[in-house]
């Protein structure tokens, strides 16, 4: 199998995505010794050799994160590059979405853009791996991780023997697909708090741009 992935992260190899990915190719090598090139797509110089990867490979996966219900702008400027070209059809096809949100309904309408892009592609559709809650895991002790990581192993692993993805992993990977009226409390109550902005304040700080996370830049109401 002519497997290549591409990371659509643009963390690159700080990401998440990452992560997953190397569980998952852990697992691809424990059935295949094949040598998998993973391209990050963030390298936007490197832009030319990612088209020319994709053309030669046979099997592509894409990991990538979900940005605000979206994928990031590098995944749609690298779909819509190869949208058209010649030596693109009859590829087998698939992706990973992993976000933040802890339920994956967030992910579903990402994953039918997918489906119908591949099509257009006139490429054969693997599927879309879809899981909620990764963000943190790099910071989250072992054991709290061992059974996601290990399920992305065991998906590698799968994938290697059959060219696809597992179903019934595909299916625990993809809970809770909403969030529980419990939950959904637990959270109002929390936001009162403050404490579901923290870590996003965190961030705006960093980069001093905390005194504008108000800011309506759209609004019609703002100065031109």
């Amino acid at each position: 199998m002519n497997l290549h992935i591409f990371n659509g992260s643009p963390r690159r190899k700080k990401s998440n995505s990452k992560i997953l990915a190397d569980h998952f190719l852990e697992g691809y090598r424990d059935v295949l010794s094949e040598e998998v090139p993973v391209h990050y797509l963030a390298s936007i110089k490197k832009k030319h050799e990612h088209i020319e990867a994709f053309k030669k490979a046979d099997t592509v996966l894409f990991i990538l994160p979900l940005y605000t219900d979206c994928m990031p702008g590098i995944v749609k400027f690298f779909l819509e590059q190869i949208s058209g070209q010649e030596g693109m059809a009859n590829k087998s096809i698939g992706f990973i979405v992993q976000s933040g949100f802890p339920e994956v309904h967030h992910s579903v309408f990402l994953e039918k853009y997918l489906h119908k892009w591949t099509q257009r592609m006139q490429c054969h559709y693997l599927g879309t791996v879809i899981k909620g809650g990764v963000e943190g895991i790099q910071v989250q002790p072992p054991r709290w991780t061992r059974k996601l990581l290990g399920l992305f192993h065991d998906l590698g692993e799968a994938f290697a023997r059959t060219g696809s993805f597992d179903k019934d992993i595909m299916k625990k990977l993809a809970t809770p697909y909403a969030l529980s009226a419990g939950r959904r409390l637990f959270f109002r109550i929390l936001a009162v708090t403050g404490l579901t902005n923290y870590y996003w304040n965190m961030k705006l700080k960093q980069h001093d741009a905390y005194g504008n996370r108000f800011d309506r830049p759209y609004s019609e109401e703002s100065p031109v």
